[in-house]
């Protein structure tokens, strides 16, 4: 099957209304993003600042572009004028800058504290009693041009379902502490992005309502 053809089979078998598919493009050509655009698909993610940088600019505006890969800091004011959701919000610091070019674009961006939920220690994120100190922060009050819609967090990449389930759980317990505790008053905060290509099935059953797909739409990874 080509491009279109997976993205609307998982859209019509796997993936219900109220959860949002990312498509992720990373190391994919401009043709296959194409494919998914002219079909009417037009959410996509990148990992790497400059190729979603490169790929705003080559193809239509109306697409929504979704950071989904470990953001450093002195990158932000690349995608800043036009990034829809950053995913990998995972320090205080990176919050600020991200409000700084919010404020020179004159624009609120929406981004997700991300949460480490892993057994690997290659992810990055917060845990629970860090976010929650950072959120105390009279700082945090000061932030005017980032808008904290949800969490997000990757699962151990294992086959071991009951790990990858109560990785998953554990987010959504975050989820629902933040929101009762800070964020009852925001209803844009509402986005759990968690699930890939190999557990999104899993992610949208324990409360997903983002998940990042790539293998599965355009095939494998192209290495580069």
């Amino acid at each position: 099957m080509g491009v279109s053809e997976n993205i609307k089979s998982l859209l019509i078998n796997d993936i219900p209304k109220n959860v949002k598919l990312i498509a992720v493009t990373k190391t994919k050509p401009i043709s296959a993003i194409l494919e998914a655009y002219n079909s009417g698909y037009k959410i996509f993610g990148e990992n790497k600042v400059q190729e979603l940088s490169d790929k705003y600019q080559a193809l239509p505006k109306d697409i929504e572009w979704h950071m989904i890969g470990h953001l450093q800091t002195n990158k932000v004011k690349y995608i800043a004028p036009f990034v829809h959701l950053i995913h990998g919000v995972d320090s205080f610091k990176l919050l600020q800058v991200i409000d700084k070019e919010g404020q020179k674009n004159n624009r609120k961006i929406n981004c997700l504290l991300q949460f480490y939920i892993a057994k690997e220690e290659t992810k990055f994120g917060f845990d629970l009693p860090e976010a929650l100190h950072m959120i105390q922060l009279p700082e945090f009050n000061d932030l005017k041009n980032v808008n904290i819609v949800g969490v997000m967090g990757m699962a151990t990449f294992t086959e071991n379902t009951h790990t990858i389930r109560a990785e998953f759980k554990e987010l959504v317990y975050i989820f629902n502490q933040l929101k009762n505790t800070f964020f009852q008053d925001n209803p844009d905060f509402k986005e759990i992005s968690m699930g890939m290509s190999n557990d999104y099935k899993l992610a949208i059953e324990e409360g997903a309502t983002l998940v990042r797909i790539g293998s599965l739409i355009f095939g494998e990874r192209n290495i580069i």
